[in-house]
């Protein structure tokens, strides 16, 4: 069996390091739970990348109050996680029926240390290989169940645009009313404020294939229009997670406030 994901282990830890301290800003106290010897080590090597790492909490918060306010409307909704990770939403927000779909490594480990059998919400877990037959099977799991929440967080970034266009036509069949909640990175934002961070991503076997000039329009051609987008940096500084204010980075460094956001895309009803 491959490995688990040395990307799921860098978000955990960044999650872990903020449930200790005295004010989270997330507050995942199951993180640690998942990270072991080989998750301590993998994040050790991201533990100096202070911008990264708020820009990484900031964005778990962003999804978090999303769904958080999706759940107040419908304290039902279907929610999938589509390469969850090592994702604790179904244990911590209250409410939804959770999926969670990732590679089957990643799954073991999460049943072995936090069993679905556990969690106070509905939860499955399906181990998938990404493949568009593997996700289609998966995702009749919530077919048919109204408007489905489809969270791809710190993902597509990783995926060469054939495989994104692959993705939405995958998510379009399968289900008919859906919107997804990601995070979108533009090139120039990469190369200005990323590239430390991303070399050792790449060094680990992760590099960043999915990084476009405007992310945002291939989602557009495909038929989804912008609900809402919150700027990454700009909430984490807000949140005091980055040593920068707010109101330098909104009027002054538009790069920066504008070129990593979390959308939320609908599509259909």
């Amino acid at each position: 069996m491959e490995p688990v994901s040395k990307t799921a282990y860098y978000c955990a830890g960044v999650r872990a390091r903020d449930a200790e301290r005295p004010a989270p800003i997330v507050g995942d106290k199951y993180a640690k739970l998942f990270l072991g010897d080989d998750g301590r080590a993998v994040f050790e090597r991201f533990r100096h990348f202070d911008r990264p790492n708020a820009s990484n909490i900031a964005r778990h918060r962003i999804v978090d109050d999303l769904l958080r306010a999706r759940l107040l409307e419908d304290n039902a909704r279907p929610v999938v996680l589509l390469g969850a990770g090592f994702d604790s939403r179904a244990f911590r927000l209250t409410g939804g029926r959770w999926l969670e779909l990732d590679a089957a490594p990643v799954i073991s480990r999460k049943d072995q240390l936090l069993p679905a059998t556990r969690c106070p919400n509905p939860l499955e877990r399906v181990a998938v290989d990404f493949s568009p037959a593997s996700l289609r099977e998966a995702l009749t799991a919530v077919r048919g169940s109204g408007t489905v929440t489809v969270v791809i967080e710190g993902v597509l970034m990783y995926l060469p645009p054939p495989k994104v266009d692959q993705l939405l036509e995958v998510l379009r069949k399968a289900l008919p009313r859906h919107e997804i909640i990601c995070d979108l990175m533009t090139e120039r934002f990469l190369t200005r404020y990323s590239a430390d961070v991303h070399k050792v991503l790449a060094e680990l076997g992760a590099r960043f294939e999915g990084i476009e000039a405007r992310p945002l329009a291939r989602f557009l051609e495909a038929g989804y229009t912008v609900q809402s987008r919150t700027s990454i940096p700009l909430r984490a500084a807000e949140l005091r997670a980055m040593e920068v204010s707010p109101f330098i980075l909104r009027w002054f460094l538009p790069s920066l406030r504008d070129g990593y956001a979390v959308h939320a895309l609908s599509r259909g009803g």
